[in-house]
């Protein structure tokens, strides 16, 4: 029998599910993705690392210090457990690494006031034992650094305050000794444009900028970070710098004389490295944007645009953080922990990348800035989508609708409304706050249900009570509720009371409270009266 054309139940359409649920998460911006291309592999059994440093030569191998011991590792070498070069001619724990710009030679100082320079170029058994020995230090050395434009100077700086300069080539002793910081000195860097000029950070809260033309203890310039200095860069264009300190990192333009930029307080703890890291390829500086890389001891590694002075990338590691290194190549980047794992980052560039044929889809740094991109579009599935409009401005015309803020009601409010009397009452007493317990006795002698909340109480809420009363019945914003509150008490609970020692005790210190306040009050008429007459005469004249 044929259907009906008109029938009366309704059409059911089966609805294919979901294979896949939506993620959740937020998709990832450009920068993001390229920071979390790095593939980490750990080199571990090591020892605390403070320093990491990067060859600048290929194929950029670099030098980690740990203990009384300098390795150095090749990236490309798989796995990284052992290292190419072990150096072991250290009489004390290893504080900083500095390769040559050409990277055939590596500068190390130690906690005894050693600062070693090796031959690394030359294979392994030439970098056991150090070319120049230079010790003038009398305290330990903690910063070690070749200048990127000068190859005949070592420049080291320790605890006893001191800032030399060494020429490796000349003799033994520094060519020049600069004393200006107050306290322990424990990082620099070495400006990127000028082959002369080269800065300090110290724990007195100082940064220096030197000049070795000059030749004596006055800095060219001097910022004071506001924290003990942990490390410092110079920014790749040579005139800004950027300093750890505490939990915040800060960018100080030296063209300007050392005026603060900006101020980043991304970590939650100590900052404790910095570096310089490129993204993109090539000698084409638009398709190169430089950021600066920092780590704490809260073992996150921030990244810091400082061209739209935001972070735009964060990484978690389980360990507190020492030290941050970044290859020139942009294809691994080191982080050494306190625990003596460093985590090797490295990152796969492809053939179009290497020729320098790339499309725009793969370089994605070409793509314009976060700011300026389109805007995302939520869905109903994001709880962002609920509240969008809230922070458009109004165009003139409109008429704005304000919502009333939702108020947050505390305990004995919320027992108030459900007419919980005694237990708000309870409530209040055991928050000790003065002011919420006379506001709700107030409201409830308006409900006519305060005596009635008193004779309910048990007896160790009735301790609570009389504590109260004791404590803020002489007060005199308080006393015209409390004194009669009081009177009424001992009068319905009198019986109560003289069975228990516990509340004779309080009634007792109730008085003594009581008979001091009327002692002062006479006092204070005594003065009164005194006074009352010379005011009056003074008032005549």
């Amino acid at each position: 029998m044929a259907e009906p054309l008109h029938s009366s139940q309704p059409k059911i359409f089966p609805v294919k599910p979901k294979q896949k649920p939506k993620p959740r998460t937020q998709n990832q911006t450009p920068e993001s993705k390229y920071w979390s291309s790095f593939k980490n592999t750990q080199i571990q059994n090591l020892i605390s690392v403070p320093s990491l440093t990067f060859s600048p030569s290929s194929p950029h191998p670099f030098a980690a210090a740990h203990s009384a011991t300098v390795s150095i590792y090749k990236p490309q070498n798989d796995p990284l457990d052992s290292p190419t070069t072990t150096i072991t001619s250290f009489k004390d724990v290893v504080s900083s690494l500095s390769f040559r710009s050409d990277g055939r030679l590596l500068a190390a100082g130690d906690l005894s006031g050693l600062v070693q320079v090796f031959d690394v170029g030359g294979g392994s058994a030439a970098a056991r034992s150090a070319l120049r020995r230079l010790r003038s230090h009398v305290r330990p050395v903690r910063f070690v650094h070749y200048p990127k434009l000068q190859r005949l100077r070592v420049i080291s700086a320790g605890d006893d305050a001191l800032v030399k300069v060494w020429d490796v080539a000349a003799g033994d002793s520094p060519v020049m000794e600069l004393r200006g910081h107050r306290d322990y000195v424990r990082c620099g860097d070495s400006s990127p444009v000028d082959a002369d000029t080269f800065i300090t950070g110290s724990y007195d809260h100082t940064v220096k900028l030197w000049d070795v033309r000059v030749g004596d203890s006055k800095p060219a310039i001097e910022v004071n970070h506001g924290n003990p200095v942990e490390d410092v860069v110079f920014l790749p264009a040579g005139g800004m710098v950027a300093t750890a300190g505490g939990n915040s990192v800060k960018f100080w333009d030296l063209i300007s004389g050392g005026k603060l930029v900006c101020s980043m307080e991304g970590h939650n703890k100590t900052v404790t490295s910095l570096c310089i890291g490129r993204i993109g390829s090539g000698s084409d500086e638009e398709l190169n944007q430089f950021r600066v890389l920092s780590v704490g001891l809260d073992g996150y590694m921030k990244v810091f645009d400082y061209s739209s002075m935001k972070v735009t990338h964060s990484m978690r590691f389980p360990a507190p953080l020492l030290s941050v290194a970044y290859s020139p190549d942009c294809k691994t980047r080191v982080i050494g922990t306190s625990n003596g794992i460093i985590y090797v980052g490295k990152r796969k560039i492809k053939e179009e990348e290497i020729e320098g044929r790339v499309s725009e889809k793969s370089l994605f740094w070409r793509i314009r800035p976060l700011e300026h991109t389109q805007k995302k579009v939520f869905r109903p599935s994001h709880f962002r989508y609920f509240q969008r409009g809230q922070g458009e401005k109004p165009s003139e015309g409109d008429y704005l609708i304000m919502r009333p803020k939702k108020e947050k009601l505390g305990e004995h409010d919320k027992l108030l409304k459900n007419f919980r009397h005694g237990e708000a009452l309870v409530s209040v007493l055991e928050g000790k706050n003065p002011g919420n317990v006379l506001a709700v006795m107030e409201e409830l002698v308006s409900r006519k249900k305060l005596m009635v909340c008193v004779s309910n109480l048990d007896a160790e809420k009735l301790e609570l009570l009389l504590v109260f009363l004791r404590k803020y019945c002489t007060v005199p914003r308080y006393s015209g509720l409390l004194m009669g509150l009081a009177r009424k008490v001992l009068k319905m609970r009198v019986d109560e009371i003289r069975g228990s020692e516990a509340l004779k005790a309080h009634i007792q210190n109730l008085k003594r409270s009581i008979e001091e306040e009327i002692k002062i009050q006479q006092s204070l008429q005594e003065i009164q009266g005194i006074i009352s007459p010379l005011l009056k005469i003074a008032g005549r004249r």
